[in-house]
């Protein structure tokens, strides 16, 4: 091939399940004429990936799965080298195709005891069969970032927490799992993007540490990656200005922090992949087409996600880079292709979507997931008002046909309630429902995973907490976000308080079958939570 042949495959430009025809051929056309080496999926252009300020209406398909097996298949037929399909699905397929498994977060799986850390292994793996049943052989997953700052706007839940030898641990089982049947996986977001408060799609974040402190803690597990061959790291666009002589240019454009820290100081001689070049933090820094793809290859990036020109990047790239560095990326690239056979041509065996076994694991995870925060006797408490008639179950933010209150009716003599539908007089009429009842159950089903707007959390259901918490005997199921109960009024004056993570219909079962047993939970929170 020619150097600008090899160029051209360290562009992986974005591809939409939902594109037109139109688009669809734009693509062809854009892998027969510049040899690109692969694609990055994504739900559609309406998705949070590519949408962030306009909120344009997500429209939802059950076909989206087959879809998208039909467009890999097409895609792959315009490519001289096959391409390798990438794909952000950290929780799962699900993350941007309906109707496919999911799988829990990853806050969820740091609250599971190290002991199990075999079941991160097995979601790791179930992951990865999930894709390569779509044909799909890249994951951009998981992320290596610690979770120590609980204002962080984007990162909170997808992160394994705020221990840096569970999250290296964790993420390394994982990157195991998908490894094991022939995905590749990546380490993300280099050099750390835990310890931030802003994302990253609307602006440039920056980490303060200094290279002592980013080497005790942020950078621990891609140090433990590296040591353990991970097949891909990916820079993030954050700014960290003791590693670039003071100045505020995002790690993806430095090549102090590529090519000094990571490739020499830490010794990483795999693939090093951009964080995606249409996030705001970046995409709008460079006026001439190009120049933004040539200044992330530059700094030391080997592969440029959702590159967006991609004819003038390769020619910005072929007149300023020398013949070496095209080739030592390109060989990196290579070496991937070829770890996953796709170069060989060599036929995978048909892999079928397993929601059974996807199930099944989840309801491991969730048994050995849940976390008792406060226990005064709360199973004692909750039976003995269910005898007296004095227990209320109240659902918040979620009817009261839930599979947790479905499994507990059976065993309970309560009344049921719920705020799903926040109106007028909400409050109000729910003190009045609940006032001849001593004991309440309240099950809180967090709206949203991200912090913005208290999580979604409705400031009536907030009231309706604080009321009853200084007025009642509670006991709060939380299925969501464990940071959502720092923002709880009066938390401390509940009787109990169990953490679920999620509302999947394998965890409210647990969740019931844990409360009416009053089993012992092996879970811990993997984050602290400020009052508890």
């Amino acid at each position: 091939m020619t150097l600008e042949q090899k160029i051209g495959q360290f562009f992986f430009p974005a591809v939409f399940i939902k594109d037109t025809e139109e688009n669809i051929q734009a693509t062809e056309e854009l892998i027969r004429r510049h040899n690109i080496g692969g694609l990055t999926f994504f739900h559609s252009r309406a998705s949070a990936a590519t949408n962030y300020e306009t909120k344009k209406k997500i429209v939802f398909n059950d076909d989206s799965y087959q879809r998208l097996k039909g467009l890999i298949v097409r895609y792959q037929s315009c490519a001289s080298i096959p391409l390798l399909m990438s794909i952000d699905a950290e929780w799962g397929l699900a993350m941007r195709v309906e109707k496919t498994p999911q799988y829990p977060y990853a806050i969820t799986l740091g609250a599971l005891p190290e002991s199990e850390s075999h079941l991160v292994y097995e979601l790791g793996k179930q992951i990865g069969l999930d894709l390569k049943s779509a044909g799909i052989n890249y994951n951009l997953a998981p992320l290596a970032d610690i979770n120590n700052n609980p204002n962080n706007p984007v990162i909170g839940y997808r992160s394994f927490g705020e221990n840096k030898e569970k999250v290296a641990r964790f993420a390394l089982e994982y990157l195991r799992g998908m490894s094991d049947v022939g995905v590749l996986g990546c380490l993300k977001h280099f050099p750390g993007h835990g310890n931030t408060n802003v994302d990253s799609h609307l602006g440039l974040p920056v980490l303060e540490e200094n290279l002592e402190q980013l080497l005790e803690n942020e950078l621990y597990p891609f140090i433990k990656g590296i040591e353990n061959n991970v097949d891909s790291i990916m820079i993030g666009h954050l700014a960290v200005p003791a590693l670039n002589e003071g100045k505020d240019t995002s790690a993806s454009l430095s090549k102090s922090i590529i090519e000094e820290l990571l490739r020499k100081r830490l010794g990483y001689n795999g693939l090093v992949i951009s964080d995606a070049l249409n996030m705001h933090s970046v995409s709008k820094l460079y006026d001439k087409r190009g120049e933004l793809e040539w200044e992330a290859f530059n700094a030391g990036n080997d592969v440029l996600c959702f590159a967006e020109n991609v004819r003038e990047g390769i020619q910005e790239i072929l007149k300023n880079a020398t013949p070496q560095r095209i080739e030592a990326s390109y060989s990196r690239l290579m070496k991937c292709k070829q770890k996953v056979g796709i170069l060989e041509g060599q036929q995978d065996e048909i892999v079928k979507l397993d929601f059974e076994t996807a199930s099944l694991l989840n309801r491991k995870i969730a048994r050995s997931s849940i976390t008792k925060i406060k226990d005064n006797g709360s199973t004692s408490l909750i039976l003995e008002a269910s005898k007296n008639e004095k227990l209320a179950l109240l659902s918040l933010h979620k009817g009261v046909d839930n599979p947790f209150f479905n499994s507990l009716i059976p065993e309970l003599n309560a009344t049921l309630f719920s705020v799903d539908e926040i109106a007028e007089q909400t409050v109000t009429n729910m003190e009045q429902n609940l006032r001849l009842f001593d004991t309440v159950l309240i099950a809180l089903y967090v709206p949203k995973a991200k912090p913005t707007n208290n999580f979604e959390l409705a400031p009536e259901v907030l009231e309706i907490l604080d009321r009853l918490l200084k007025s009642k005997k509670c006991v709060l199921y939380v299925f969501g976000t464990p940071y959502a109960l720092q923002i709880i009024p009066n938390l401390e004056l509940a009787d109990g308080i169990v953490q679920i993570y999620q509302d999947f219909i394998e965890f409210q079962e647990n969740a019931a079958i844990q409360l009416l047993s009053n089993s012992l939970c092996k879970g811990t929170l993997p984050v602290h939570i400020k009052g508890i």
